[in-house]
């Protein structure tokens, strides 16, 4: 007999003659499994329970990105809405002064005046501040150059006349200065300078 079939022979006699020590292995295999299902099920359910997690915050995400764009949108459309209740009374004035049936010039000019300083209030308010120009070096973040002057007067490249005034606010270019800009006078060549001077003789001949 093989030393193998003792063994098992052996197993089968110690079960037969033990029979409570069998059912109670059988009692501790049957717990395992019982703990095995339980903590796979808990496990299941935790994997569920995440996922229902990640779906609720997916959605929670997506409704945040909407709100954003839609606070986004509403911005853009009503940037101007504060500074333009502020320039409707202002308008209002202006449109009373032309409406009234008694104006003329002096009333007129009166109401126009009264309209400017409306404005240069609400400038003001915004801090708007008009940009100096003229006898100021040409600056080009500030200066829009529509055309240059000869002038013995003035350093080169300094603003000697304002098309239009420009503005800054909170330190921010809003609109350049449309300026004019010295240059040096053009060199006079020889042929010139005797016909000046023979000009200059026939003059004082005559």
């Amino acid at each position: 007999m093989s030393k193998k079939k003792k063994v098992h022979i052996e197993n089968e006699e110690t079960e037969k003659e033990n029979p409570e020590e069998g059912s109670a292995e059988a009692e501790v295999v049957a717990e395992v499994v019982e703990e095995g299902l339980s903590e796979l099920e808990l496990a299941q359910q935790e994997a569920r329970d995440m996922k229902d997690e990640m779906l609720r915050m997916r959605a929670e995400t997506e409704n945040l990105r909407k709100r954003l764009q839609k606070d986004k949108q509403d911005s853009i459309q009503f940037a101007n809405e504060r500074l333009i209740k502020q320039l409707i009374p202002i308008f209002e004035n202006l449109d009373r002064a032309l409406k009234a049936p008694d104006t003329n010039v002096e009333s007129l000019k009166e109401g126009v005046q009264m309209t400017a300083d409306q404005v240069l209030a609400l400038f003001k308010k915004e801090n708007v501040e008009p940009i100096q120009s003229v006898g100021e070096p040409f600056d080009p973040t500030v200066h829009e150059v529509l055309s240059q002057m000869e002038s013995s007067d003035h350093d080169e490249n300094t603003v000697i006349e304002e098309f239009s005034k420009g503005y800054r606010m909170n330190g921010r270019v809003l609109l350049p200065s449309r300026v004019v800009t010295s240059k040096k006078p053009a060199q006079k060549k020889p042929e010139d300078k005797d016909s000046d001077n023979a000009s200059t003789e026939a003059e004082a001949k005559a």
